[in-house]
């Protein structure tokens, strides 16, 4: 049982990372690398990850520079960017390219809250699914005579404090963001 209750929590915890990881896609009002996380540029026709082709940096907090490795590519850069639909409109003066952050709109931030507040609906949705997963082993498991009807109900008991738990970090992971993204 103790496998089947690994099993579980691993899942949830893959919900959990999976979040965390599109959480730091979305917007805030300060400048941060991980917003360019997702945006490929067209390096000599293969789609790279932007840290791979320039050196990236925040010299403050509504500004992000990157500076190519290679100096042909700042077209392909800068291109990248624009279509990467985070509102960003960078420039550059042939070194280095310079993207301003813009401060958020009240609407625009509600936009990204909402968006925030889909990713943890999925996220809760993972985890519930992985808890009704969980129980549906333990119903098999006593219903093939594996483990105790007493064991069974030990286990359903297991996979909800497992659940419960989740379902809080993924909770307060949503209200830290809420916060990042009202903050002005």
């Amino acid at each position: 049982m103790q496998e089947l209750f690994l099993e579980v929590e691993l899942k949830m915890k893959a919900a959990l990372d999976h979040l965390h990881d599109e959480m730091k896609h979305l917007r805030t009002s300060r400048a941060s690398l991980a917003m360019l996380d997702g945006v490929m540029v067209d390096y000599y026709g293969a789609p790279t990850p932007i840290n791979q082709v320039a050196n990236l940096s925040v010299p403050d907090a509504t500004l992000i520079v990157a500076q190519p490795f290679d100096p042909s590519t700042i077209g392909a850069i800068e291109k990248a960017v624009q279509s990467s639909n985070l509102g960003l409109n960078p420039s550059n003066d042939g070194k280095v390219i310079r993207i301003p952050v813009p401060q958020l709109t009240e609407e625009t931030r509600k936009e990204i809250v909402k968006r925030a507040h889909d990713l943890a609906e999925v996220a809760r949705n993972a985890i519930r699914q992985a808890r009704r997963e969980g129980n549906d082993e333990l119903k098999r498991m006593e219903k093939d005579k594996e483990i105790g009807e007493d064991d069974e109900h030990r286990g359903h008991d297991e996979t909800q404090k497992l659940h419960d738990h989740y379902i809080g970090l993924v909770n307060k992971s949503l209200e830290n963001k809420e916060k990042d993204i009202m903050t002005v």
